[in-house]
């Protein structure tokens, strides 16, 4: 609603004649919080700029016109400054080929002189309903391009030459032309998200946008809003129409990430989407069409996916049509000092650091860590290195290896005497036991430390895990 409680802003009306002018105004206050009336068209381009929900166009100006040749300049150059303008076209003496020539010019509707009340407000209702949802509709892909958009570091390529990388290359090579579903598994940090990106980037669907969707972190109660939508008035907080995500992503790609931890009672209605290809927004009477290129990721291991009680076995069918299997960094170490001199030279880059070599016996220590946060972990290491390093060339301490990860055939120091209560370190601890205990599913973890999993990641890169 506007705010004086009317359901639209700004009516614009151009003719020259002064009484359909005042016959337009009386007729449409009840329905616009602004009604500006032109009698000439050239005065009203310019303040069209300003927007306006629905313009009334006039087809003839001239003293005896009738053939809508200024009617059909003036759209013209409405359309040239708002190509997404709503014009309702005037016409007189039931001109049809008048009005029909108007709509293949970009007019949205026509009404004839002398006009029925009821069928001009319906007309104009209608079609400032259009230009409304029109603006939502801009709205939500300017949303989806943003959801889209890499996080910092995200922009990073997949680095590797090892066989196991190779391995993945060729699987994204020759999965990213089909239109076939993939299913990304492998630990957190391993880069996920990227292997997902290049499949978008690589597709037939690379103009199109990635619309990312965490379900991990999305609520059971919101589930539907924020993938399907949902109208205006559907529950208390809809003070509007919204397209949901899988919509956002229509044409393009849509990535499901963290899909393992999707609760059990929320993964039919996700099935049933991607099956129909359609989805209901909450509150709507009707399904909405979807064409969307489905790539899910999570970080459950095989055998738990294989769990019925876990995960629906006729959804993980339809998501893994392809599946890619990213390896811990423990299990491909040849690729670590192309990651370390990559990430140390983005990140001096970064700061303003001087480019430094990392000296051979701290390149066999990083390469000997195991690395219980992965490429992820190695990032974040890297980064605090190129910071905290002094003048001289890089050490092991520069890097900040925790314990949960030291190099193999190195025992851990023996704890000191008595407890340690030192605050941040006992946190690190209890994060690190937690996430092993849990094979590093986020959600699990967050659970048993009493967090958000949001608020786990934050404790997580704070401690370089």
């Amino acid at each position: 609603m506007g705010r004086e409680g009317k359901p639209f802003a700004r009516c614009v009306v151009i003719d020259d004649d002064p009484d359909i002018l005042l016959s337009a105004r009386l007729l449409l206050r009840d329905a616009f919080e602004e009604i500006v009336a032109f009698q000439a068209p050239e005065e009203a381009v310019g303040a069209i700029g300003e927007g306006a929900d629905v313009i009334l166009l006039d087809a003839n100006f001239g003293r005896g016109a009738t053939n809508a040749a200024e009617g059909f300049h003036w759209l013209g150059e409405i359309l040239k400054r708002d190509p997404e303008a709503i014009v309702v076209m005037i016409t007189a003496h039931g001109g049809v080929n008048i009005a029909v020539e108007a709509m293949k010019r970009g007019a949205t509707d026509f009404v004839s002189k002398p006009w029925s009340n009821e069928r001009l407000l319906a007309t104009v209702r209608t079609a400032a309903e259009l230009r409304k949802s029109r603006r939502a509709a801009v709205t939500e892909r300017k949303r989806a391009v943003a959801i889209a958009a890499p996080a910092a570091g995200g922009e990073t390529p997949l680095l590797g030459t090892s066989t196991a990388m190779r391995r993945v290359y060729s699987l994204i090579e020759r999965a990213a032309p089909t239109e076939a579903n993939v299913l990304i598994l492998g630990e957190n940090g391993t880069g996920k998200e990227l292997v997902a990106r290049e499949i978008h980037r690589l597709s037939r669907r690379a103009d199109g946008v990635m619309v990312s969707v965490d379900l991990g972190a999305v609520s059971a109660n919101l589930f539907e809003s924020e993938l399907f939508g949902h109208v205006k008035g559907s529950f208390t907080d809809a003070r509007g129409d919204r397209i949901g995500r899988m919509q956002a992503a229509d044409g393009g790609t849509l990535f499901l990430d963290e899909v393992g931890n999707l609760p059990l009672h929320l993964q039919p209605k996700l099935l049933t989407a991607l099956e129909q290809r359609q989805i209901v927004p909450v509150g709507a009477n009707r399904p909405v069409s979807i064409d969307v290129r489905v790539i899910a990721a999570t970080n459950l291991p095989p055998e738990r996916l294989a769990d019925e009680g876990l995960f629906r076995q006729d959804l993980l069918f339809r998501l893994n049509t392809v599946e890619i299997e990213l390896p811990p960094l423990r299990e491909r170490r040849e690729d670590i000092p192309l990651l370390v001199d990559h990430y140390v030279a983005l990140y001096a880059r970064k700061y303003g650091k001087p480019r430094r070599e990392v000296p051979p016996q701290v390149m066999a220590a990083l390469e000997a860590y195991d690395w219980p946060g992965n490429v992820r972990a190695l990032r974040h290491a890297a980064e605090r290195a190129v910071i905290l390093a002094g003048d001289t060339a890089f050490t092991v301490e520069d890097f900040s290896l925790s314990r949960g990860g030291a190099p193999r055939g190195v025992a851990p120091p023996p704890p000191a005497a008595g407890a340690d209560l030192n605050l941040e370190r006992a946190e690190k601890q209890m994060v690190e036991q937690a996430l092993k205990k849990h094979s590093y599913n986020i959600s699990l973890a967050a659970a048993e430390l009493g967090l958000t999993r949001a608020s786990l990641y934050r404790r997580m890169d704070k401690h370089g895990l």
